[in-house]
């Protein structure tokens, strides 16, 4: 995969929210690490679904390419019928509730994602094979829904990944599957427990969801050890920003960027959201683990 153009402007700060192809990316952790590297930015933060696999390739590219690193994972919770979406940060990998915790939204995602190519299978020529051939990092890649789009577009029945998402697997569809997600009370509790930095990414992505956090829920979230808000992302329009920017300032609570970068077929570009570098020390030092520089 080429490196994205860079032509779009690129705020000086770390992007804590980026994919590889350990999940729904498209870049390998060392394509993501020098593309971070020919911005200019000042760090980044590896947050691959339900899995730290790629953390070891991203290290060795960080180090190699001189560009700070945040390793991290993005985990999909429930709360009361909400969906959040989770950013753990800078917790120790080898912890045994974090393992349990993966080893069973993964499997839940496996389950969930052979489920909706059966229902695809019913109108489109696409087996759970076609999946598993988009699939770059083997068993360790978390299968999620842009592996079906990639099966689709790789058969030309789509021209990309939007395309897919925006006519068969949204949440709309009649193909799509309701993931089986923990409670994302237990998703802080988890984290915290690790030694890591639970911050809510994209709480007030409307267009996401049917049902945003209230502010009540994002209180009992911070009374249970939630870090952080992820305020400065594309799909939190600017009265969302407003409303999270005062809760967390209520709640003392720490205020994140990221770009939610998947590298090519999505159009967030990486950098396009940043968070300074006072937020990235405090969230480095409460990690169970260092930053690589």
């Amino acid at each position: 995969m080429s490196l994205p153009k860079t032509s779009h402007t690129i705020a000086q700060g770390w992007d804590l929210h980026c994919h590889s192809v350990y999940s729904d990316g498209t870049a390998t952790p060392e394509q993501m690490v020098q593309t971070a590297a020919s911005l200019g930015l000042d760090g980044i933060a590896l947050a691959d679904h339900d899995t730290s696999a790629g953390w070891a390739d991203a290290v060795r590219a960080a180090r190699s390419n001189h560009m700070p690193l945040i390793r991290g994972t993005e985990i999909t919770a429930d709360m009361d019928g909400v969906c959040v979406h989770m950013l753990g940060l800078l917790y120790d990998p080898e912890n045994e509730s974090v393992q349990q915790l993966f080893a069973t939204t993964r499997q839940h995602r496996i389950e969930r994602m052979q489920q909706m190519v059966r229902n695809l299978a019913v109108d489109f020529p696409i087996t759970w094979q076609d999946v598993l051939d988009m699939v770059r990092e083997g068993e360790q890649t978390t299968i999620g829904r842009p592996h079906i789009a990639d099966a689709l577009v790789a058969k030309g029945l789509f021209p990309n990944r939007s395309a897919v998402f925006r006519n068969t697997v949204n949440r709309a569809s009649k193909y799509y599957v309701p993931i089986i997600s923990p409670d994302a009370r237990q998703v802080v509790q988890v984290i915290g427990q690790a030694g890591g930095v639970s911050i809510i990414a994209h709480p007030g992505a409307i267009g996401r969801n049917a049902r945003l956090l209230s502010d009540e829920q994002i209180a009992q979230l911070a009374h249970l050890g939630l870090d952080g808000l992820e305020v400065h992302h594309r799909d939190n329009n600017a009265e969302q920003q407003q409303r999270l920017t005062s809760i967390a300032h209520h709640l003392d609570l720490l205020i994140t960027g990221g770009s939610d970068w998947h590298g090519t077929g999505k159009p967030n570009h990486m950098g396009e959201h940043v968070t300074d570098e006072q937020t990235v020390q405090e969230i480095i030092r409460r990690g169970a683990i260092g930053v690589i520089k």
